[in-house]
């Protein structure tokens, strides 16, 4: 077994651990690579067919190259798409800073929609190399009746023992490539020919490491135009993943605050 097997096995364990144990779930999915890696892994952990609810929270505001990406292949996967929409900017926490303002209304819709299903699995596609608050979450991560998570009150996870109780109205986050890289991603992407939105890869000169929102991203400095130039630029960068992304430029305790609200 070679390490992309390893992280494939210990993902699909993860999937099947949160399927059997958790009713009602779904999955989040933005478009991006790793949630789309993620709904790769659950049609390969459940034999061809994904047989939960796939979440995406439109905000409005996102690149429209990944709307025609998600409907077709939400179409050809067989997907159970469920569509949320946000609550307006000004509904927001206004001693927020602008751009985690705006990343505040992904939180406020996926809470609308596990309050709307009753959800309380909800599968998402983060990794702990992605940014410092992610690194402190667990895979079975406890969220409170409003989305909350307490970064200092998080269960022990000895040998792939996993805590799965849920309180009366609360959900648990579950993260199946929470130990996987960047490069593990994209890798992993080559290997299995998992289709990819076109803004990955550079055009003129500049491409999107990470996908938000297009009024709250940039793209970065790249020449890497096809998936093993993406790979041989990630094998030797100091640029950080999300370094387009405008909240992680904002006040330091800005992405913990959003975390700590619910934020994905």
């Amino acid at each position: 077994m070679d390490h992309l097997d390893a992280l494939e096995s210990q993902s699909v364990y993860v999937l099947r651990e949160a399927f059997s144990r958790l009713k009602p779930i779904a999955l989040l999915w933005s478009s991006g690579k790793d949630s789309t890696v993620l709904v790769w892994l659950s049609r390969k952990a459940f034999f061809g067919h994904v047989p939960f609810p796939v979440l995406h929270i439109d905000t409005g505001t996102q690149f429209p190259e990944t709307r025609p990406f998600r409907d077709r292949y939400a179409k050809e996967w067989g997907l159970d798409l469920i569509v949320g929409d946000c609550p307006p900017v000004e509904e927001m926490d206004p001693t927020l800073p602008p751009a985690a303002r705006l990343a505040a209304r992904k939180s406020a819709g996926l809470r609308r929609l596990i309050e709307r299903h009753g959800f309380v699995g909800v599968v998402a596609g983060i990794r702990r190399d992605e940014q410092p608050t992610r690194a402190k979450e667990r895979v079975f991560s406890p969220r409170g009746a409003r989305g909350g998570w307490d970064s200092r009150d998080q269960p022990p996870e000895f040998w792939d023992q996993f805590k799965t109780g849920v309180a009366p109205g609360a959900h648990l986050r579950v993260h199946p490539l929470l130990h996987w890289g960047e490069v593990d991603v994209w890798r992993y992407i080559r290997r299995e020919g998992i289709p990819v939105v076109e803004l990955y890869f550079a055009r003129a000169g500049r491409r999107y490491r990470s996908l938000g929102d297009s009024d709250a991203t940039t793209p970065i400095a790249s020449t890497a135009a096809s998936l093993d130039e993406i790979i041989t630029e990630l094998e030797t960068t100091r640029v950080a993943e999300r370094a387009g992304r405008a909240m992680d430029h904002e006040a330091e305790d800005a992405v913990e605050r959003l975390r700590g609200g619910g934020y994905m």
